[in-house]
Parts: C-alpha cells; structure tokens; sequence
C-alpha cells in the first residue's frame, strides 16, 4: 500500500471529482484557482516573521488579482467566488481572509447598492487600493444592530462627517493597516439627519494613500492571534468627511438632498440587514475555505499513512500504517464527512445563486446552518487528521498545524455558528416542516439497517422527534418569561438544526449519488454515504428505538455494520482523496504527502526525530 505516483488519476478518482467539482462546469468554478495555487509563490516559507507572512498574502492577493480577470463579475459569481476560498483556504489562510473581505464584502457590497457599476471602481479593480469591511465594534459584535459608529449628515456641504463617538465603537479587527498598500473601506454607520437616527447605512470611505492613513482615520493593531497572520486593527474616526456619494444607496434607502429619506423597508433593523447582506454570502466563502482545508487535511494524511511503514507482525515485516483498521477507520469516518460537506455546500451555493426574493428569509437561514454545520466538522476533521500524523503533523511545513487554527477564524468570521444557529433555531421550531422521502410500508423488523433510503428516513425522524421536543418545551415553558422559555427550549432546538443540517447533507449526497455515471465510482459513493448515515444514526439510536422507529436487533448489529462499510472502503482510501484533485505540485512541497519526509528535515526542524513517535501507538511498534 505504498504511495502511488501523482502522475495519473485512476478513471474512478475522476469520476468522483466530477462530482464534486460542479460537474460539466468545473473549469469554469475551480480551474483558475486550482492552477494558481500550482505555482512556487504559494508554496509554504517556514522562514518568514508573521509580519512578513501577512506581506506576502497581500501579495499573493495580487497574483489572484491577475486570474480573476473581471474582479466585478467574480464578486456577482456565488460559484466561482466560493471557489476561490475552496482552493486558496489550503495554502494561505491569509490570503483567503483578504480575498473574502476585498472581493465579496467591499467589491460585493458597492456593486449590490444603485449606482455600483457605473462607479469607476478602476483604482479596487486592480488593487492600487485594496478594500476592507468595517462593520463589527469592540462593543457590538453579535449586536451589530446596536453598533455606535455615526456618520452625520452635514447639509451645508451635502456630505456627511464620520465620527466614532465612544472607545467601544472603534472597528474591531479590519484589516486597514498599511500593509499591502492603500486601503479604502465600506464603513457601517448610523446615518444621522438633524439627530434622527435613520437606521445604518454603509459609506465608502479612503483609509490611506501612498503616503499613510488619511487625516481623522486612527488605526491600531491588534497583538497577534492564533492561524496565519493578518493586519487586524482597531479603526476609529474623528469628524472624517465624505462626499455625498459616500453613502451606498439602493431601494432599502435613498436620501434626497433635503435629507429626506425614502425607503421600501418599514424599520431600521430591516435596512440594516439588507445594508450588509453580502455577510450571508460571506457564509458561504468562509464554510469554502474551510471546506477546501479539510479535504487538503485528508490528502496529507492519507498518503502519509500508505507510506508510513511499521513493523509487521512476522519478524522483519514492515506494513504500512493504512493497514490498521484504527487508523483507516478514523480517515475512512472524516473522509464521508468530507464528501457529505461538499455536496451541501454545493446544494447550498445552488439554492443561494437561484433564489426569488420571496424564498430570502428561508436561503439565509439554510446559508447559516450549512455554514454552522461545515465549519464544524472540518475543525474536527483537520485536528483528527494532525493527530493520525503524529509530532509530524505537528510542523506547518507538512501542511496541517495552521488549518485547525485558521478555521477557527471560518467559525467565528461573518456570525459565530452558535449564535446564527440559535436564530435559525427559534425559527425552525414552528417554521419549519421536516421532510420525509421514504415511504416503504415494511415494518423496521423487515428493513436492513444498511438501506439507504431507511437510513436517510430515520435521520428524518431525529429531526422531528428534537423538533417536537423543542416545540413542547416553548409551550410549557415559564409564562411571562421569554428567556426562560427560550432557555428550556434552546438545547432541544439546536439539537433539531443539527439534524437538519446532517439531513441536508444526506439528501445532497444522495443526489449526488444519482449523477454518478460510473458503476465502481457509485459502488464507492453509495458505501461513503452508507457510513456517513450509520454514524449519525448510531448516535441516536435510543430514540429511534424509544419511537419504534429500530429494532433492538438494528441496535446490535449496528457496530458490524459499521465494521462492514469500513472494511470495504479501506483498500479505496487513496482513490478516494484523489477525487479531492489538490494539485500534484502542491502535494510535492509537503514532505509527508510525498514521501519525501525522511529527507525532509530542512524545511520544518528534525523531521525525521519527530516522526518516530508516530509508530509508537500502532500494533507492533516501530
């Protein structure tokens, strides 16, 4: 079970990155991306001070800047823009939060509002001014609605002056530093018209030059947080004027020159979301890029694992560290998440990209669940990955020590899961009505814990039996008390999202299966499912049992099953992460994925020491 060459995909592996990668249209999506990260400037630099590593991200942001070839389209592009977070989310975590915030949430946000593509945006188009979002405050996170930041409009000029009235409202985290070059912002601000608060707009607003930040802009950095480094900073203003044309105007606001406002929106709050609406789109960026860095964990990790050799057991046998079944086990269990995450988030991005207006509140919500959902589990999958690799693992040169730490930042970047999970939440819990596809009459006793259908049914059936406990729990809650009925409700409705979301998944993956053209890649894809569904059935198997839903018998015989599925899989394990498609040249800079580590100990300290403790755990020894 040695690693094999990179120089031809087996016929199966393309069929199943077909699937994975859009199909008919992924050239289009993940082409450009995919061949950009290919080159040397992308390539890990061990040497670089965090200063220098966030130099470099801005200036690999420029060589991205050259593929995109019409950075305005891209931004219109749901499929294309969260593919680049697919691609580049693997080798600079960086870049991937520069590019985000620089195309969906500034360039995204100007052409969204009335007048954004007749704008000459020439001088953000080809990055002689790099853009940034500042929205969040050091007091206002996840109450943004409550955000402080003014910008007073100023009748005598027609324009408006930009003011941060408190320490609390400075701009938490933006990247406005000089690094990179001049930057220029969309700005969320209370619009004030003779001290009337009518409701928070976003202003287009120039930070700095060539020559440094512009006068009333006060910029700080922040000390260094964990993942790949960025010029985070706190960001104030002090009575910065803005031209007229400042302020980003669509249906949801328009103001005359008297200072009358004319909206389609009733309330401020409703301006607001539709002010920064491209953070739902950032939902989908961010649950990408971590969606890119956990299959990049799994291809690292299983071919270090089919050139890992360990003693046998007959004298003077060595095997390959694939062999056992505790290890394949745990990669076989990531990489069925691995493919169920993909298929969500290309179901999501599709419903996302095709919605009528009507249907927002609803795509938002699902944007938000997939996004809790995905970034998730790639935490989970990349930390299982780094430990299955042992102390190699362990130097960022291998490819694995930063992803856990950047994703982190996917799951708090543009709504922390657990808070837009608690809103989706408290809407699912009457607002939603769970779905059932499997209509077969047998009783359980006749049904095979294997059956696809039965299985997907059954995940069904743990979403509505949280959702009936959730809705129970509000009914009886505490009258008169709306946090102490939440309160007794809130751990069964997110139990109910949680099966949503895994029930998503299920269904994207079943669709997939469907589109599958080639009888081996579909005996492959049916059994990564069968094991996806086993897993989170088997996690509720009381309930189903309580509900009549199992036998007592499925409940034995589920850990065989399981066992069953695994052992199928194992000798597949490298087709696979070749579905994955991460570029040869990518995999020939990480010493582990290419079998070079014994000869590697230049590029991340003594690789070699490190790597013997990885054998230590395994049967027979090293």
């Amino acid at each position: 079970m040695s690693v094999p060459a990179h120089t031809k995909t087996h016929p199966v592996a393309d069929e199943l990155a077909r699937l994975l990668f859009e199909g008919a249209d992924r050239e289009r999506v993940h082409g450009d991306w995919r061949r950009l990260v290919r080159g040397r400037e992308f390539a890990y630099r061990a040497e670089l001070s965090p200063q220098e590593r966030t130099a470099l991200s801005y200036e690999r942001l420029r060589l991205l800047n050259e593929a995109v070839g019409d950075p305005v389209a891209l931004a219109a592009d749901p499929h294309r823009l969260a593919g680049l977070h697919e691609w580049t989310g693997p080798v600079d975590g960086g870049l991937t939060t520069l590019a985000s915030i620089h195309y969906n949430l500034f360039l995204g946000s100007v052409i969204d509002h009335d007048g954004g593509r007749e704008r000459d945006l020439s001088r953000f188009t080809s990055l002689q001014s790099t853009g940034t979002f500042l929205c969040t405050e050091l007091e206002h996170g996840n109450d943004v609605a409550s955000m402080e930041t003014v910008a007073v409009f100023d009748r005598a000029t027609g324009g408006f002056r930009l003011t941060t009235p408190t320490e609390g409202a400075q701009k938490f985290m933006p990247n406005t530093s000089l690094a990179g070059g001049p930057k220029t912002a969309v700005v969320a601000a209370r619009l004030l018209v003779d001290g009337d608060d009518r409701g928070t707009f976003l202003f287009l607003t120039p930070l700095s030059d060539e020559s440094g930040h512009l006068p009333g802009v006060r910029v700080r950095p922040l000390p260094g947080r964990t993942g790949t480094p960025v010029d985070h900073c706190l960001t104030a203003f002090d009575q910065v004027w803005l031209p007229r044309e400042a302020l980003l105007e669509a249906e949801h606001g328009r103001l005359a020159a008297d200072g009358t406002l004319a909206s389609s929106l009733g309330n401020r709050r409703k301006r607001l979301l539709r002010s920064i609406n491209r953070v739902t789109m950032g939902k989908l960026c961010m649950s990408a890029g971590t969606l890119g860095m956990s299959r990049a964990a799994l291809t690292i990790a299983v071919r270090y694992a089919h050139s890992r050799l360990l003693s046998g057991p007959r004298a003077g046998e060595r095997i390959p560290l694939a062999a056992h079944r505790s290890h394949h086990g745990r990669l076989l269990h990531s990489l069925a998440t691995a493919y169920a995450m993909t298929f969500l988030h290309r179901s999501t991005v599709n419903l996302f990209a095709t919605h009528a207006q009507e249907e927002r509140a609803e795509v938002e919500r699902e944007v938000a669940v997939a996004k809790g959902w995905i970034t998730w589990q790639a935490r989970e999958i990349t930390t299982e990955c780094r430990e299955r690799c042992g102390a190699q693992g362990l130097f960022p040169a291998n490819g694995l020590a930063d992803l856990p730490l950047n994703i982190e930042g996917g799951i708090t970047a543009e709504g922390d899961n657990l808070v837009i999970w608690v809103k989706a939440a408290s809407e699912m819990v009457f607002g939603h009505q769970v779905t059932r596809t499997d209509d077969t009459p047998a009783p359980p006793a006749d049904r095979e814990i294997t059956e696809l259908p039965y299985l997907r049914s059954l995940l069904a059936d743990v979403e509505r039996i949280w959702q009936d406990r959730a809705r129970a729990a509000l009914r009886e809650g505490p009258s008169g008390d709306p946090v102490g009925r939440w309160n007794v409700t809130s751990d069964a409705a997110l139990e109910m999202v949680s099966a949503h979301a895994r029930l998503r998944a299920a269904d994207a993956f079943l669709a997939a299966i469907a589109r599958t053209a080639d009888a081996r890649a579909g005996h492959l894809m049916r059994n990564l499912c069968r094991l996806f569904l086993l897993r989170q059935v088997g996690a509720h198997t009381g309930d189903l049992l309580a509900e009549g839903r199992i036998t007592a018998d499925h409940v034995r015989g589920l850990p065989k099953a399981v066992d069953t599925v695994v052992g199928s899989l194992a000798p597949h394990l490298m087709t696979l992460v070749d579905a994955f498609d991460l570029p040869a040249e990518v995999l020939s800079n990480i010493p582990i994925a290419s079998g070079g580590y014994v000869g590697g100990a230049d590029v991340g300290g003594d690789l070699v020491g490190a790597g013997a403790a990885l054998s230590a755990y395994a049967p027979g020894g090293g």
